[in-house]
């Protein structure tokens, strides 16, 4: 078992003849991704010529998952397109949509963020890498070499940080049971709490990873959430910790202003919610093993 894709997950690719799109539609299909399509405006009735064959290509979402049943849609579009291919995607219907998009305007995405939730569209993105369920699906741009089926679940809000602790754990011989990459911009779809609650709802989850970052409270607030409703373990990882006070490191939303979204306060709430955080990401698999 797993969470939010597996092999039941019947996947649209927005942007499918892009080169990035070209590109993930191909490792998808290699790991055993069911795509079923694509959509690119002005280009209905046109075939994908894939790796392993053709797949067919829509003007519209809706036109795409009314003909392949498609649940899920992955987004590999311009930052500039991006809001409207969520807003299309949410119309459809899809109960799941996966934006890798960098740099869509934040007060854009207060609009996207509150339209998906009123249409009970789950959001993953954007700026993120996705999702993939090893053995099963992968929904985003996770290297597949460095996954392996296991227990352990895995949330982050930082792309290269998921990929060096999941190698980590592979080469350890400790494998994962979905690793999702939230992304880093301040407004976006899931957050931990959300992926949290699937985690502790999921039997074959037996303890979680969890990597945040400063900036923001979301940390915080899933330190709450991890005391009062987690019974499984979770071990976190902060990055961030000699940030200078005020810079952005990398992600839009991971700015520290005053004392709020600090590392130390960030830790301080995790070590308090029973949170075992390593100093370095080195360290987390040495506590989960």
């Amino acid at each position: 078992m797993s969470i939010l894709v597996d092999k039941n997950t019947r996947l649209l690719v927005q942007g499918i003849t892009g080169r990035e799109g070209t590109f993930h539609t191909n490792q998808m299909i290699a790991f055993g991704t069911n795509v079923v399509g694509g959509v690119v405006p002005g280009k209905g009735g046109q075939s994908f010529e894939g790796e392993r064959g053709k797949l067919p290509i829509f003007d519209t979402v809706r036109a795409a998952a009314e003909a392949t049943g498609a649940n899920a849609s992955i987004i590999f579009v311009p930052a500039k397109f991006a809001p409207e291919a969520m807003y299309e995607a949410a119309d459809a219907g899809l109960p799941l949509v996966v934006c890798l998009t960098e740099h869509i305007p934040v007060l854009e995405m207060i609009s996207v963020r509150a339209y998906l939730d009123q249409r009970q569209t789950r959001l993953i993105g954007p700026n993120c890498p996705g999702l993939i369920t090893p053995g099963e699906a992968k929904v985003g741009i996770i290297p597949s070499s460095i996954v392996t089926p296991g227990t352990v679940g895995l949330v982050s809000r930082s792309g290269t940080l998921t990929y060096e602790v999941v190698f980590a754990l592979t080469q350890r011989g400790i494998g994962q049971s979905t690793c999702v990459g939230i992304g880093g911009d301040p407004i976006k779809g899931m957050d931990f709490i959300d992926v949290l609650r699937l985690f502790e709802a999921d039997p074959n989850t037996s303890e979680v990873i969890m990597i945040g970052e400063i900036g923001g409270n979301a940390e915080e607030q899933a330190a709450r959430y991890i005391a009062d409703h987690m019974t499984k373990r979770v071990t976190s990882f902060i990055a961030g910790l000699t940030a200078p006070p005020g810079r952005r490191m990398g992600h839009a939303g991971a700015i520290v202003e005053g004392k709020s979204g600090t590392a130390e306060g960030k830790i301080a709430a995790l070590e308090a919610a029973g949170v075992q955080v390593a100093k370095n990401p080195d360290h987390i698999v040495e506590m989960i093993a």
